[in-house]
C-alpha cells in the first residue's frame, strides 16, 4: 500500500517475448541475421511465454504499486516486435503504473523512432514532459509516494558480435541534476538501467563503456538504489560512494525456463519504508518453479540504508 513512507515495487528484466516466427529473409540483411540464428537455436527454447504468463499471474495475486521493466523486451528489434511488446505492456499495466527503459536488443540495429520505441513511449516519459519523444525522454523521472524512479538509456546499436551500452555526457549530466533535486525533496531515488553499472562486471563486448563516469556521478550526487538487467543471472553488487555504498541488483530474464543453472526467471519485489533517519528495503524474491509452473518465494532479506542529502 502506498503511502508518504512506505512503498512497494517490483522489477522485470529482459522478458524478450517477441516471436520471430514470420520474420522474412529479406528483413535480416544486416546484424540480425545473427540474432534470428540465436534465436532458431536457442533463444526461442529459452524464453517461454508460459513463463511470462505465470509471472503475469502471479504479480495480479498481490500487485505491487509499481512496476519497472529494465530493457530487452524484444529480439532483434524489427518493427513488429516493438508492436508485439507494447502489447504485453498493456496487459502489464497502465503507463502510470509500469516503467520502462530499453535494453541492447531493442536498438539491435538502427530503428526510426516511429517504427520503433515510439511504441513505449507512453511508458518512459516522465510525469510532467507528456511531449517528449526520443532521446530526450532520457533520464525520465517519475515519482510515486517518497520514490524516485530515474530511468536511463544505455540502448545503442552496436557492431555485430557487440552487445555494449553507453548512457553519454548529455545523459549524465542531466541525470546529476535530477539525482541532486530528489535528494533536495527527500526522496528515495531508484535509478535504472539495462547494462551492468559496475565496472569490470560484464564482459568487454557486453559491457557499459561509461560505466566510470556513471559510478563517479553517483559518487557525486549519490542514489539509494540501482537496478539493472541484461546479464540474465540474479546479481549483488555495490557502488562505492563517500562515506558508504549504493546496494546494485539485476536480475535474470523474466522469460527464461532455466535451461542453465541459476538462469530460471526470477522478479524482485521491493519494499521501501522510511523511518525517523533512515530507509527500510525489504527485497522478495521469487523464482520460477518448472515442475509446478509457477512463481515461488526464493530468498528475503531486508538492508538499512541512511537518509541522504544532495552532496551536489
Amino acid at each position: 500500500m502506498t503511502t508518504d513512507n512506505s512503498y512497494c515495487f517490483a522489477q522485470l528484466s529482459d522478458p524478450h517475448l517477441s516471436t520471430l516466427d514470420n520474420v522474412r529473409w529479406h528483413q535480416l540483411l544486416s546484424k540480425r541475421v545473427l540474432g534470428y540464428i540465436s534465436w532458431r537455436k536457442n533463444r526461442r527454447i529459452e524464453h517461454r511465454s508460459e513463463v511470462l504468463d505465470a509471472l503475469q499471474h502471479d504479480l495480479q495475486q498481490d500487485r505491487p504499486d509499481h512496476l519497472l521493466v529494465t530493457g530487452d523486451l524484444t529480439h532483434i528489434s524489427l518493427p513488429d516486435e516493438f508492436k508485439q511488446a507494447r502489447r504485453w505492456l498493456d496487459a502489464l499495466g497502465p503507463p502510470t503504473e509500469v516503467s520502462v527503459i530499453p535494453g541492447n536488443h531493442d536498438a539491435y540495429v538502427r530503428v526510426p523512432w516511429q517504427q520503433g520505441l515510439a511504441h513505449w513511449q507512453d511508458y518512459m516519459r516522465s510525469d510532467d514532459d507528456a511531449d517528449a519523444t526520443g532521446p530526450a525522454l532520457f533520464p525520465s523521472l517519475r515519482i510515486r509516494g517518497p520514490v524516485a524512479f530515474i530511468g536511463l538509456s544505455t540502448a545503442v546499436p552496436a557492431p555485430p558480435l557487440l552487445a555494449t551500452g553507453r548512457l553519454g555526457k548529455a545523459q549524465l549530466q542531466r541525470l546529476k541534476t535530477l539525482l541532486n533535486e530528489t535528494a533536495e525533496q527527500g526522496l528515495f531515488r531508484v535509478v535504472f538501467l539495462h547494462h551492468p553499472p559496475v565496472p569490470g562486471q560484464e564482459k568487454w563486448r557486453k559491457r557499459l563503456t561509461d560505466d566510470h563516469a556513471f559510478c563517479k556521478t553517483l559518487a557525486e550526487c549519490g542514489a539509494e538504489l540501482v537496478l539493472h538487467g541484461h546479464m540474465h543471472r540474479p546479481i549483488d553488487n555495490q557502488i562505492e560512494i563517500p562515506g558508504g555504498h549504493i546496494p546494485v541488483f539485476g536480475i535474470p530474464s523474466s522469460s527464461a525456463i532455466g535451461q542453465k543453472p541459476g538462469r530460471a526467471s526470477q522478479y524482485f519485489r521491493y519494499q521501501i519504508d522510511k523511518q525517523d533517519s533512515h530507509w527500510q528495503l525489504q527485497v522478495h524474491v521469487r523464482a520460477y518453479d518448472a515442475a509446478t509452473g509457477t512463481f515461488k518465494a526464493k530468498r528475503n532479506f531486508s538492508l538499512t540504508l541512511p537518509q541522504k542529502s544532495s552532496a551536489g
